[in-house]
């Protein structure tokens, strides 16, 4: 069970938190930009501000050729639980952005503008806001408290989709073959800080992407008979696919992520002034947990058959957005009625009444990496999944100092504490 936090304990680590601080963190986070590919930078700027707040051992790493991972490690005294606390280093690119703001103080998307009481810029609610809030936490927390059980960090790169040839987790692959191997200490629990808005997602959807290539044969318009048209193929396939999505939205629904579905994203087609003799089509399946990828993958493929079955159009199909799985990525969940979600969201409702409710993540990250390896892990963090990779993207400040001081609270019970004699904030 998670230790209550003394209460001479709990108003220290929340006078700990300092949201001049935070706020300044924060800026700096998102002035360092760390597109996907990119995120040297800003795991350095992790990394120090790491070794600041106290880490006993603070570790950067290449996942790949410079691709960093950064971990670290603050030690308990024993007999206490371990925690980690994890997220991305990397964020989508900012085309747009300035577009977007011209003249205005938002126009510099890595200008971390503060308006309205909220913090603009690439990164700022995916996920910067909440690296800056978990930093925050584990300074006060070693500035402040004695723990028990170990402190452990993971910051890593790759998890953004959209560069060519990236978005495939190598980051979390490469760490979380450390905890296999024994060399990161193996948590208890883990909070991965996706943008929640203070609520907590123990659940998550799983994804796999479809590209469907048809190949007939070309013609000259006159002449039809000659050609065999994909396009005419295409349209068969899409009537099998809506079907399936049609079959999939009339399961029972999860309790916190709704149904399954799926949606064609693309379709392409055309000749000059010719029978079509080429179509593509492409598609994202969402999952949800008790669902089998695989099987997932093959009812796709089995459609498509249908769909192209005596128009003498061949097809393709192939999943290129493997992630913890060859096909795509896992669905998760851990029970929400676990004592660490407890436990998380009564700090959080200390902090902050009126948030800490319990949903689901209408979105895929990597905590299946870790549930997968049996260690529960819940998506908590300041910020609005809305907002994400769009020219609004922005955290309220307000929401980023709560974080902070929830996860201060949250470390401390969970990991196990006393007071630091002669702490002070």
């Amino acid at each position: 069970m998670t230790a209550p936090v003394p209460p001479d304990l709990r108003d220290a680590l929340l006078d700990a938190v300092d949201e001049a601080r935070v706020v300044d963190l924060l800026r700096r986070a998102v002035r360092t930009p760390s597109i996907t590919g990119d995120e040297t930078a800003f795991a350095r700027l992790v990394a120090d501000e790491l070794r600041a707040a106290g880490a006993d051992e603070v570790h950067v790493e290449e996942a790949a050729p410079g691709r960093p991972i950064v971990w670290s490690v603050t030690r308990g005294t024993g007999g206490g639980r371990r925690l980690l606390l994890a997220g991305h280093l990397d964020t989508v690119r900012v085309d747009g952005w300035s577009e977007r703001w011209p003249g205005d103080p938002r126009e510099n998307p890595f200008g971390a503008a503060i308006v309205d009481g909220e913090l603009w810029g690439r990164g700022a609610s995916d996920l910067k806001g909440g690296i800056a809030a978990a930093l925050e936490a584990v300074r006060a927390a070693a500035a402040t408290a004695t723990l028990q059980g170990d402190l452990v960090t993971a910051w890593i790169c790759d998890e953004e989709s959209g560069e060519p040839g990236m978005g495939r987790s190598i980051g979390m692959r490469a760490f979380t073959r450390r905890i296999a191997a024994g060399t990161v200490p193996r948590p208890d629990f883990a909070v991965y800080v996706e943008p929640t808005r203070l609520d907590v997602y123990p659940a998550q959807i799983g994804f796999l992407i479809a590209d469907i290539e048809l190949t007939g044969r070309s013609a000259y318009f006159g002449r039809p008979e000659e050609g065999v048209d994909a396009l005419r193929a295409a349209h068969r396939v899409l009537s099998e696919l809506w079907a399936l999505d049609d079959e999939l939205r009339a399961r029972p629904a999860h309790p916190l992520l709704g149904r399954p579905g799926l949606l064609v994203t693309e379709a392409s087609a055309g000749g000059y002034i010719a029978v079509p003799g080429a179509a593509r089509l492409s598609l994202i399946r969402t999952l949800v947990p008790s669902e089998d990828l695989g099987e997932a993958g093959a009812a796709i493929e089995a459609a498509v058959r249908r769909g192209v079955e005596g128009t003498g159009v061949t097809a393709d199909v192939r999943f290129p957005a493997g992630r913890d799985h060859a096909l795509g990525g896992l669905p998760s969940e851990t029970p929400a009625d676990l004592d660490a979600v407890a436990a998380l969201r009564a700090c959080v409702q200390a902090v902050a009444p009126g948030t800490g409710g319990i949903a689901g993540a209408p979105f895929w990250s990597e905590a299946s990496f870790l549930t997968e390896q049996g260690i529960p892990c819940v998506y908590f963090a300041p910020g609005d999944i809305a907002v994400c990779h769009t020219a609004e993207e922005r955290v309220a400040v307000r929401e980023v100092v709560d974080a902070a001081k929830a996860l201060s609270l949250f470390i401390a019970g969970h990991c196990g504490a006393g007071r630091t004699q002669g702490a002070h904030s």
